[in-house]
């Protein structure tokens, strides 16, 4: 980046307001959305380098609770197709790297605008895709509008450079530079925010980009692609690489990747940062890893706490446990555990699983077979470690549906306690204080987020003090971080560089550059 002092008339950044569902008219345009888009299934997703396209129907996203109806079908990327993305994204970063981040700006916004503009289709194709319930689907287009529009105003900022202490006789600039080719590994469960996020980041900062989307949400993540080149960004900056992990493994390899932008589970994360600290010959650099992994997230219920604010932020189904934030742990003091068990029982059993297409579910099906088949064999190791407390019913026939269960009195070495379930599975556990619960949270691998209801200002105060979490939240659920308020990271396990949507995020894409000037010339000091 150079230092620039002129930027583009943008407005400040505020996030993209989600829609009133409770309005019959916007319910019925989502449900027009949806028919309209189902029309058009199956979608067809390239395999998408520079210029080129090639389709195929190597594999196939399909509908959660409809498992028979193909949402997408998709070609597979091969070796050859990783080598020539990155070597056209080298290419194409060289040119776009140089651009003033005014007009790398230009083009983020005027993608948003594209998203927003498709708002109703992207979240109708998330319903379907992914079985993301309809306010899941339009915060999560929302939250990618807001991804474009935060970091394209923090690439401005980021080109002025930040001040140096100055010296008599020498001058001192410090800008930043892209650092290079990113390789944007994302998930499935937020197939258009999170992509968008680190895809936006990147671009921001002026490298090029190579987005490999979960073989879940091939179709999400071409909506991005066509987004951007929509919005002007030159061919050859944005690659598309459908596929499945053997895509993502050979982009982590690659000598010509510099950065690694991934979310995903922990044991994936890893195994990232272990293959990408290696330096083979003609490699000469060492690869940056930007992990956003699992969380353990505990949710602390002081003797004090307000009940109706615990109870509906403690059973986060909305999403079928499937978020990496979700609460998914709780502890509470042992005087009100009983009340709170049987409250959360009672909210439990009344949820409605259903179809994530109908407005009246509570808890829409798992993403595939794969998910259900795991989260059954923690339930039942749950039932063995501990007791159930409540379950709800599941409705028959196909769909991967999954009854939301609270479980209790769990053996303190279960499983269920330290790993991550990623589903509707909450595990209720008593404490004799809240210090007693950070010393159990303080045990976790995971750092994710977290969360504490409790009245008293000394308690919030030395909770907050001592929580290794990256995100903590007092007296609110633990999800629904929203860019530019609440910048979301774990520690420990859950995660590696600056919270995604802060001010530091950019920073992990960029080199900075220290230039120091002598500024004697024939004995005179220029000042």
């Amino acid at each position: 980046m150079s230092g620039r002092d002129e930027a583009p008339a943008l407005p400040p950044f505020r996030n993209e307001p989600v829609l009133e569902l409770r309005r019959a008219a916007e319910r019925e345009s989502l449900r027009a959305s949806l028919a309209e888009l189902d029309a058009r299934l199956p979608l067809a997703v390239p395999v998408w380098v520079g210029d080129d396209h090639r389709t195929g129907e190597d594999f196939a996203s399909t509908d959660p609770g409809e498992p028979e109806r193909r949402v997408a079908v998709a070609a597979e990327a091969s070796a050859a197709d990783v080598d020539a993305a990155v070597a056209r994204a080298a290419e194409a970063q060289r040119h776009w790297g140089r651009r003033p981040a005014a007009e790398r700006a230009k083009v983020l916004v005027a993608a948003a605008a594209v998203l927003r503009r498709r708002r109703l289709e992207l979240a109708a194709l998330e319903v379907r895709e992914c079985a993301k319930p309809w306010p899941e689907a339009d915060a999560d287009v929302c939250e990618a509008i807001d991804f474009l529009e935060y970091y394209a105003r923090e690439a401005i900022r980021l080109e002025r450079g930040p001040t140096l202490d100055q010296a008599r006789g020498e001058r001192n600039t410090m800008r930043y530079v892209a650092a290079g080719v990113v390789a944007v590994i994302a998930p499935w469960n937020f197939p258009l925010a999170i992509p968008t996020g680190m895809t936006a980041a990147a671009l921001a900062a002026g490298n090029a980009a190579v987005l490999k989307p979960a073989e879940q949400s091939p179709a999400t993540a071409l909506a991005l692609v066509e987004a951007l080149h929509e919005a002007g960004l030159p061919a050859g900056t944005i690659a598309l690489l459908p596929g499945h992990g053997e895509v993502g493994a050979a982009l982590v390899e690659h000598p010509g990747v510099h950065v690694i932008a991934f979310t995903g589970s922990s044991a994936v994360g890893r195994e990232i940062v272990r293959v990408a600290a290696r330096t083979p010959d003609g490699q000469a650099h060492v690869k940056r890893v930007v992990a956003e992994m699992g969380g353990k997230n505990p949710l602390i219920v002081d003797d004090d706490a307000d009940l109706d604010q615990a109870v509906p932020a403690a059973v986060a189904f909305v999403y079928a446990g499937q978020k990496c934030s979700a609460a998914s742990r709780v502890l509470v003091h042992e005087s009100i555990a009983d009340t709170l068990a049987e409250r959360l029982a009672g909210m439990v059993e009344l949820l409605r699983v259903g179809p994530a297409a109908e407005l009246e579910t509570d808890v829409p099906p798992v993403i595939e077979r794969e998910a259900r088949e795991r989260i059954l064999a923690y339930v039942e190791l749950a039932a063995g470690d501990g007791r159930s407390l409540a379950t709800a019913p599941v409705p028959t026939g196909p769909g991967w549906f999954c009854a939301p269960t609270l479980v209790g009195d769990l053996d303190p070495s279960s499983r269920v306690l330290r790993e991550e379930v990623f589903g509707p599975l909450l595990a209720l556990e008593r404490v004799p204080s809240v210090e007693a619960a950070c010393e159990r949270i303080e045990a976790l691998p995971f750092a994710l987020t977290g969360a504490l209801f409790a009245r008293n200002p000394e308690t919030v105060a030395a909770v907050a003090e001592r929580s290794p979490v990256g995100n903590l939240y007092v007296n609110r659920h633990t999800t629904g971080a929203m860019v530019g308020r609440q910048p979301f990271g774990g520690n420990r396990l859950s995660g590696t560089g600056a919270s995604a949507g802060g001010p530091d995020y950019l920073l992990q894409f960029l080199e900075p550059r220290v230039i120091t000037e002598d500024t004697t010339r024939q004995g005179l000091v220029v000042d």
